[in-house]
């Protein structure tokens, strides 16, 4: 294991994970970028050389929970480890919808990636990193995690109940140098795929929908990672009830 650490960001996209690389990688830190697209991903790691960032392309199927395991042993085989892992997907198979209307095979098909997915990720970085006695583990998701909205079901429970796994497990490892924590987003990242699937499906945005800023978003995660302060964070700050 070098002295330089490692994020590993799962779902590395235009908005969050573009922001993510680029401000962690201010810090000194490689990065993998882990998503379905090959092709972008390998534009995305020369743009990171062009800024003095190591970075190296995984593309995988975050769905595929069975190659997982060999997906993160492959980037710490890379890297040496990983010491963070941001786990942020966007899926246009995946988006809200009544509850009433949600079924077993809907629901089937969003687990995959929204429940199964981040918890075998987590399973298979948490050993090494509870041996070593550090790391990081954030899982960002919406805001549905934790506020029900009538017609935005679907994600909503998925959110619900990994949001539950992570705040059980953050107080499992705490204690052994592991933090695990997770942002919860109330708007539309700019820049971002879900942005641009959100535009698609609708037609047009609603103006008084927000849209918030992925380096603000990057920069928040920083903060739970190196201050460890808090389990759960959301953004944009909602006003209190």
């Amino acid at each position: 294991m070098t002295d330089q650490k490692t994020i590993a960001i799962f779902g590395a996209g235009p908005g969050l994970g573009a922001s993510l690389a680029k401000k962690f990688g201010s810090e000194s830190f490689k990065i993998a970028l882990v998503a379905r697209n090959a092709e972008t991903l390998a534009e995305s790691v020369t743009e990171l050389a062009a800024n003095g960032i190591e970075a190296k392309a995984f593309p995988a199927d975050l769905t595929d929970t069975k190659g997982l395991p060999h997906l993160v042993r492959s980037i710490e085989d890379h890297f040496g480890g990983i010491d963070v892992a941001v786990y942020a997907p966007v899926s246009a198979d995946a988006s809200f919808v009544p509850a009433a209307q949600l079924d077993a095979n809907m629901m089937e098909r969003i687990s995959r990636l929204y429940i199964l997915g981040p918890i075998e990720i987590g399973h298979s970085i948490l050993q090494n990193m509870l041996t070593r006695g550090g790391g990081a583990l954030i899982v960002v998701d919406g805001v549905t995690a934790i506020y029900t909205m009538p017609g935005l079901s679907g994600v909503g429970p998925a959110f619900a109940a990994v949001r539950n796994w992570i705040l059980t497990l953050h107080e499992e490892v705490k204690h052994q140098g592991v933090y695990a924590g997770t942002l919860h987003i109330a708007a539309l990242i700019d820049r971002s795929a879900g942005l641009k699937l959100a535009a698609s499906i609708d037609g047009a945005l609603d103006p008084a929908f927000p849209i918030i800023d992925p380096d603000d978003i990057a920069q928040e995660i920083w903060k739970l990672v190196t201050d460890r302060d808090r389990v759960e964070a959301i953004l944009p700050v909602m006003p209190q009830a």
